[in-house]
């Protein structure tokens, strides 16, 4: 099950990295949902990340985040 703390900090950096409303981000959010998710938003979203919860995530997890509930499940393994 997905950390609803985590779930929580991450809705605000992504809704400011992909410069959208935070209500408009939820656990089914993708690149087809959200227009303005791209391949640079996305580094952006992982440096972001990986400063708001102090971990580093490798290629494979970075490829893996396709969803915000699989960037969640990511993040929150490595918590």
């Amino acid at each position: 099950m997905p950390d609803a703390a985590v779930f929580d900090q991450l809705r605000d950096i992504f809704a400011d990295v992909m410069d959208v409303a935070p209500d408009q981000v939820d656990m089914d959010a993708t690149p087809d949902t959200i227009d303005s998710w791209d391949s640079l938003r996305l580094l952006n979203l992982v440096l972001a990340c990986e400063e708001a919860f102090a971990i580093s995530l490798d290629p494979d997890e970075i490829a893996h985040m396709t969803s915000v509930r699989s960037i969640v499940e990511t993040i929150s393994g490595k918590l």
